[in-house]
């Protein structure tokens, strides 16, 4: 077919944004048994709701749980594992595995037998709906209870340990059946019992550290009275350990960063850890979320572990010889392993494959795709290749980016093409390399993507995630701006048609990016836009996250206020959209409104969309259509071409004036079900993760409406 002129931006693409936003049944923490799986999946098209599925040895697939149940744990707000399958026997001593799952809408554990018709709750109802959580859950060594991580909520403030929950079903009558092993620190991850169930190791850390700057690994005796004879193995205030795995009863192998990167260690009860394969690249994803597996140990004594930069790739290690031998497969980026000591599980995707669900077979170095997670793919023609490019920074600091072109074997258009710059969340977070239909649905149109990971990025090492330590708000927006200039440069995008866009705390990033003159407009999807304001408001586990992104107060408090984009509002002269969940407990409601008042006092051109029911991300079909098609709309409103979608109107006016509302009695996000996890100020990779919501109608403040 002879390809056509169009301009950039109205390119005709088949892409629309209701595929972008029910194309995709997201999967996350694939669990295995002998020839069962287990896994969460997320039904766009059911109102956000997260599902169990098991898939059979004959290849028979199950839902396991019917509407109105939705998987999904709200500890630390991102949650993260919040079920596991639990072997049971019946009276011929046969195994029937069931499993326990936290219920999203009340945060209860549950147990869902083999062949049941509704599920029987495992703990206790608490006065205040959601406040008992609990995630990451093990087996313990008699397969009689239950250990993960619980966090209580009471007169606004949380605590957490690590708890024994019986599967006998007691503990819902009699909440003094659960069992309280450890407490006393502000945060624990990775309860995991040796093998001969007389120890318990487990990860813990306290304000004003995040799991990414400083963790302990702790190790103590199982007693009547709880863990005694605590100590630690490895990490502290300025080293991460990461995902304690028992290899046998007195020996651990870990995640450590400090060498630099997150590598493999041995380590025993006692003594010094060994690096098992020193090497300058990720053995680890960021612990935004409880429960991500990067490494497994085989039956075998080999341990399958997944390595790289922001893509991470499976290879075998073999402790005897030393090797580490890849695992040859097209998917490129790997996440979130399991195995039963013979099994491998995993998600894996690639630039032109969105997430799957994988089995890889450790010793014949073999791939299966058991479930994909688009049941029509796109035409791969219209996905962007990602180039991936270190890009030149200010001072001579180095930029990594992932840079997607405008591609459409449809059209071809001359001269350098409008291109929008992603921040991602976090900010400790960075840009993903899997398919992505949101960058589809705008490079198929013409409308380039520049993925930044700037200065602070995980996959880059500990020095490049430091570099935004007190420099939040300085050195990510100067990154991206670099980003956008050295794509200008290379005559490849066009200095007048430039736009900025992040979610969270890629917010803060694209609205202060605006305050210079390279961008000619921005995109906030539930962005900081103060932060006095989000240090008052946030959530817990990010409420000491700035101390380490700006400074302590009262100290750096001129520095918070100046890197706070409604402060830096006389600087702003092109035009902002904003979207916002009204229901978004991490960056709350008023910081979009705020920002949109002041922007209206100044005469700025902007709109405002709100959103009822939804948090902190847009997890719902009809919010992501509509943000999506708004965004488009906004971006031709300003560089000049007519979309295939309904225009938008901009306003110049502030929005009117709002009463002040009662807080909620927990002033935390609400439940946020897998899928992946915008960061909060924050979490990781910039996808939505919110509660499951209620009703969504948007609004909208514009001219139009207003006349």
């Amino acid at each position: 077919m002879s390809e056509l002129s169009s301009p950039h931006g109205s390119w005709p693409s088949p892409i629309s944004a209701g595929d972008v936003a029910r194309g995709v049944h997201q999967m996350a923490y694939p669990s295995v048994l002998g020839d069962e799986v287990w896994w969460e999946e997320y039904r766009p098209a059911e109102e956000g709701r997260t599902t169990l599925v098991r898939r059979d040895a004959d290849g028979t697939v199950h839902d396991l749980l019917p509407d109105p149940w939705s998987v999904g744990t709200r500890v630390h707000e991102y949650g993260g594992r919040s079920y596991l399958p639990v072997p049971r026997r019946d009276d011929k001593a046969i195994a029937r595995v069931g499993v326990v799952f936290a219920n999203s809408a009340d945060q209860r554990l549950y147990l869902l037998e083999r062949g049941a018709r509704e599920p029987v709750p495992l703990t206790p109802e608490p006065v205040v709906p959601g406040a008992l959580r609990y995630a990451d859950p093990s087996l313990s060594t008699d397969g009689k209870q239950l250990l993960c991580v619980r966090e209580q909520h009471a007169e606004g403030t949380a605590r957490r340990s690590i708890v024994s929950v019986p599967l006998s079903g007691r503990a819902a009558q009699d909440p003094a059946a659960i069992r309280e092993l450890v407490s006393g620190a502000h945060f624990y991850a990775s309860p995991t019992l040796s093998p001969d169930g007389t120890r318990l190791a487990y990860v813990r850390w306290n304000h004003p550290r995040m799991p990414w700057d400083g963790t302990e690994l702790r190790v103590g005796e199982l007693a009547e009275s709880g863990l005694v004879g605590e100590y630690t193995v490895k990490g502290g205030v300025d080293e991460s350990v990461l995902s304690p795995v028992w290899a046998d009863d007195a020996t651990l192998y870990l995640a450590s960063d400090w060498p630099g990167f997150w590598n493999l260690y041995q380590a025993g009860l006692k003594g010094q850890a060994i690096a098992l394969y020193p090497a300058e690249e990720e053995f680890h994803s960021p612990p935004w979320r409880l429960g991500d597996r990067c490494f497994r140990v085989l039956d075998s004594g080999k341990i399958v572990a997944l390595h790289g930069d922001t893509a991470m790739r499976p290879s075998v290690y073999d402790p005897d010889t030393l090797d580490l031998e890849p695992v040859s497969t097209e998917l490129t980026s790997w996440s979130q392993l399991d195995s039963d000591g013979t099994s491998v599980v995993a998600i894996a995707a690639s630039t032109d494959t969105a997430g799957c669900l994988v089995r890889l077979d450790p010793v014949q170095r073999t791939v299966e795709v058991l479930r994909r997670s688009v049941a029509e793919p796109v035409d791969p023609a219209y996905l962007p290749e990602p180039h991936i490019e270190t890009l030149p920074g200010r001072y001579g600091a180095t930029v990594h980016a992932n840079v997607y072109p405008p591609t459409n074997p449809e059209v071809s258009s001359d001269g350098p093409a409008p291109y929008v710059v992603w921040a991602h969340g976090g900010p400790i977070g960075h840009a993903n390399r899997s398919l992505d239909l949101v960058k589809a649905y705008f490079t198929s149109r013409g409308i380039g993507v520049v993925d930044v990971d700037y200065g602070g990025s995980t996959g880059y090492g500990r020095s490049y995630r430091k570099r935004l330590h007190k420099e939040w708000g300085a050195a990510d927006v100067e990154d991206c701006t670099a980003a956008a200039r050295a794509l200008v440069e290379q005559g490849l995008a066009d200095p007048e048609r430039l736009a900025i866009r992040g979610p969270s705390a890629g917010g803060l990033t694209a609205l202060l990016a605006l305050t210079g003159d390279t961008f000619a407009c921005g995109v906030s999807y539930f962005g900081v836009a103060d932060l006095l304001g989000l240090v008052e408001t946030t959530h817990d586990f990010e409420s000491h996250f700035l101390d380490t992104l700006i400074g302590t107060l009262p100290g750096f408090v001129e520095t918070y206020r100046e890197r706070s984009p409604i402060n830096r509002i006389g600087e702003i002269d092109v035009p902002v959209l904003l979207f916002q969940g009204l229901d978004d407990k991490v960056v709350t409601p008023d910081q979009s409104f705020r920002m949109a008042t002041a922007l209206g006092e100044r005469r700025v051109p902007h709109a405002l969309l709100e959103f009822e029911g939804e948090a902190h991300g847009f997890r719902t079909e009809a919010a992501r259509v509509r943000t999506l098609e708004t965004e488009l709309a906004f971006y031709a409103k300003v560089f000049g071409f007519e979309p295939d979608v309904a225009p938008m109107e901009l306003t110049t006016e502030p929005p009117e004036p709002r009463t002040a509302e009662p807080e909620d009695d927990l002033p935390v996000a609400e439940p946020l079900p897998e899928v992946t996890p915008v960061s909060g100020v924050t979490a990781g990779t910039g996808e939505p993760v919110v509660r499951e919501p209620v009703e969504h109608t948007p609004v909208e403040r514009t001219t139009a409406e207003r006349e």
